[in-house]
């Protein structure tokens, strides 16, 4: 292909992406800030809240939906081209994550979006679907091993502090906006939920 069409083909690609204002994600407070919430359930509930700032992202939504169809970018439309979950939740056969997505971010040769990726990229199961849930349901939701790949609150904590997919939520390449705060924060306040009895939104 002519190298001059297939820039401009890239350009057009990017182009929506380019023209979405893109603002930066808040800050996710510290488990320190809800010290002062006396009642201990209370206090769970607040931090789960403040978890929530992330798990109600995009940057987790749309790798959590609740069909078979991946969403993207910050407005959480159907992925496209239109793609399939498929049998291990990694695309159909053919058309497989890893024919666009490969270990790492990609820049858009005019630097103003990029294809994402990751070492671990892929939808999660659809037991674990968030997409159109409430808080609180999703809160009961992560903390059924039934429902969140058989994971302990111990592992759970281990799972948002330390995991590369979920991290990849505060890198997710450029024409998207972070996760709010990062991945050690987000870390923190899932410990100090857990520690606090784990409680979940009404």
């Amino acid at each position: 292909m002519n190298p001059r069409l297939l820039a401009l083909g890239v350009a057009i690609i990017a182009l929506p992406v380019a023209l979405v204002a893109r603002d930066a994600p808040p800050a996710l407070k510290t488990p320190a800030a809800f010290a002062g919430i006396a009642n201990k359930d209370a206090r769970s509930v607040a931090l789960f809240r403040e978890m929530g700032k992330v798990i109600q992202s995009p940057r987790c939504i749309n790798c959590h939906p609740r069909t078979d169809r991946p969403l993207q970018d910050d407005d959480m439309h159907p992925h496209s081209p239109p793609v399939a979950r498929g049998p291990y939740n990694f695309g159909a056969s053919g058309m497989e994550c890893t024919t666009c997505h490969g270990r790492e971010n990609v820049t858009f040769a005019n630097g103003e979006g990029s294809i994402p990726g990751n070492r671990k990229w892929r939808l999660a199961p659809i037991e674990m679907a968030w997409e159109g849930k409430s808080l609180g349901e999703i809160c009961t939701q992560i903390k059924d091993p039934a429902r969140n790949g058989g994971k302990t609150l111990d592992q759970l904590i281990e799972h948002n502090t330390t995991d590369v997919l979920v991290g990849w939520g505060w890198n997710p390449g450029k024409g998207r906006t972070p996760a709010p705060g990062t991945q050690a924060e987000f870390g923190a306040l899932t410990r100090a939920w857990v520690e606090s009895g784990a409680k979940c939104p009404a």
